[in-house]
């Protein structure tokens, strides 16, 4: 027997944020980076945690919001600031953190891990979106 959400889905064109996997790789990598977040003394918070945990937070928040956009170029610029927040996280926070061994080998390998799978599906999640601006201007 159906549920009310698969009813739901059948009479809907589009897939729901929650579903999209790129979504729920930033998720994983937002609940890691709380972790990391809650091992860190008052201080490191203060210098280096705060902006790791805003950088990653709003890794999600601009998919959301860039999902939620009508127009394709208003989806790729938040899809791109995505992307932005993602480098500044990724490439500037977690190194750094581990670079003054406020973080383990394993949890940093932890985040590298769902970071790859995040990098390669934020950038095709990113050409799609690309695509579909261009199947549709050719229609």
């Amino acid at each position: 027997m159906e549920t009310g959400r698969e009813k739901l889905m059948e009479t809907r064109k589009y897939v729901l944020l929650n579903d999209l996997e790129v979504y729920q790789l930033a998720r994983k990598l937002s609940g890691l980076a709380w972790e990391i977040y809650e091992m860190l003394d008052w201080r490191d918070r203060k210098v280096m945690g705060d902006q790791f945990l805003t950088a990653t937070d709003s890794i999600g928040a601009n998919i959301a919001e860039g999902y939620g956009r009508f127009h394709f170029l208003d989806k790729i610029r938040f899809f791109y600031n995505a992307r932005a927040s993602f480098m500044e996280a990724h490439d500037h926070w977690l190194g750094l953190l581990r670079e003054r061994s406020k973080i383990k080998d394993i949890v940093y390998k932890q985040f590298n891990a769902i970071a790859e799978k995040f990098s390669i599906k934020l950038q095709n999640f990113i050409t799609a979106t690309h695509n579909a601006r261009q199947r549709e201007s050719q229609r």
